[in-house]
């Protein structure tokens, strides 16, 4: 059977068979996207897949709904993505795929050119700013914006993308922002069990007596653990009557060097009594609950601001960069709180700030924080907008 026949019977088929292709399935903003849409698509007629060499992620997909298939789409290895391509098309044609989503740079190369022999629909989102430092890394970077779709997650990537790549985009083919969205139903204040808080407390072994600040993010220099302890210390020098408990969540992933760095840090304040660090916590909406302030300190720009945006969930007080998606994903004074990146000196009197509020403006921020989030940020939201456009690229 010829491949031209094959797609004029395939074509036949109303349903629509969607392939989500991701490096890994991690805690990442990437990834929890990826699995929300697969089971969204699911519950909404559509037969969902998604191809990915692993991730913690994984475990939790309901194999009813969505069809997973492992191939190493890690690599960049020309010769690997190659043989990639080639299973891609297998995949495509023995499953009928309508469209095929890649989310990342590498995997998105190979799906490149499984949809261009197919003759299947390609969308990719735009998921961060993408370091370039040359036309030669740029060019790498410019396979996310060959695909018929094309999605940026914020208003700040939808900028960097015109800014950056303007030589690359095609004003015949759909560019659009599609906010990220979380589960506001996962992130809910009033469905965490007051047990499973008191099991959290004592296995941190914070002080309840004192406010417990938050910093989520994996363990790398642009996320700003370094200057949030700078902060801290600056913190306890002007507050020395109000002792405080802070926590750095997030793995090192291999960093190990940036690791001790940061430990040396906090010998060198004096901060050993106040400053722990956890590699993760497998209920993070409990993490938000247990903790007074949340804190994102990146140094350079967050496409989304993933933290931003499940903090207000929660109804906690967010302190974050006013660079990037935060920037959009918070009301500042209001659902949050900015300040100005890379300077520990505006940090710290943000956090003397919010450690100051009463109980009742406490109580509003967070209720505004949960509001603003559900109106514009909510996983719904997201999975009905990407369905949509989905539903407009194959009539």
């Amino acid at each position: 059977m010829t491949l031209e026949l094959i797609y004029k019977i395939n074509s036949m088929s109303t349903k629509i068979n969607i392939l989500q292709v991701i490096p890994k399935l991690g805690h990442g903003g990437a990834e929890i996207g990826c699995y929300d849409l697969a089971h969204y698509l699911a519950e909404n007629g559509c037969s969902s897949f998604i191809v990915t060499s692993g991730g913690e992620l994984i475990k939790y997909i309901d194999r009813k709904k969505v069809k997973l298939i492992r191939l190493p789409l890690q690599s960049k290895n020309p010769i690997l993505m190659l043989i990639n391509s080639l299973i891609l098309i297998c995949i495509i044609l023995i499953f009928n795929i309508s469209i095929v989503h890649a989310r990342s740079r590498a995997p998105a190369w190979s799906c490149l050119l499984a949809t261009k022999i197919t003759r299947r629909k390609f969308v990719t989102t735009f998921h961060g700013t993408y370091n370039f430092k040359n036309e030669l890394k740029k060019y790498y970077n410019s396979v996310m914006l060959r695909s018929d779709l094309i999605i940026a997650g914020s208003n700040f990537i939808f900028s960097h993308i015109n800014e950056n790549y303007l030589n690359y985009l095609d004003l015949n083919k759909k560019f659009l922002v599609i906010f990220r969205g979380i589960n506001t139903e996962y992130f809910d204040p009033n469905k965490i069990h007051q047990s499973d808080e008191k099991k959290l407390i004592s296995e941190w072994k914070v002080n309840k007596e004192r406010p417990l600040i938050l910093l989520p993010g994996r363990l790398t220099y642009w996320k700003g653990q370094e200057m949030f302890i700078e902060a801290l210390d600056i913190v306890k020098k002007k507050m020395p009557g109000k002792p405080f408990f802070a926590v750095i969540l997030g793995s090192d992933q291999g960093r190990n060097v940036y690791k001790k760095k940061l430990l040396r840090l906090v010998e060198q304040y004096r901060l050993t009594n106040e400053v722990k660090f956890f590699d993760k916590c497998e209920l993070m909406p409990l993490a938000y609950k247990i903790s007074d302030v949340i804190v994102s300190s990146s140094i350079e720009p967050e496409a989304f601001g993933r933290v931003s945006v499940e903090a207000q969930a929660m109804e906690k007080p967010i302190i974050a960069s006013n660079i990037g998606g935060s920037k959009e994903t918070i009301v500042n004074d209001k659902t949050g709180f900015l300040f100005e990146a890379g300077k520990p000196e505006e940090l710290s009197k943000k956090i003397i700030h919010v450690l100051n509020l009463d109980e009742s403006t406490l109580k509003f921020t967070g209720i505004e924080g949960r509001k603003n989030v559900i109106k514009k940020f909510n996983i719904e939201k997201m999975c009905f907008s990407t369905y949509s456009e989905y539903k407009k690229i194959i009539k």
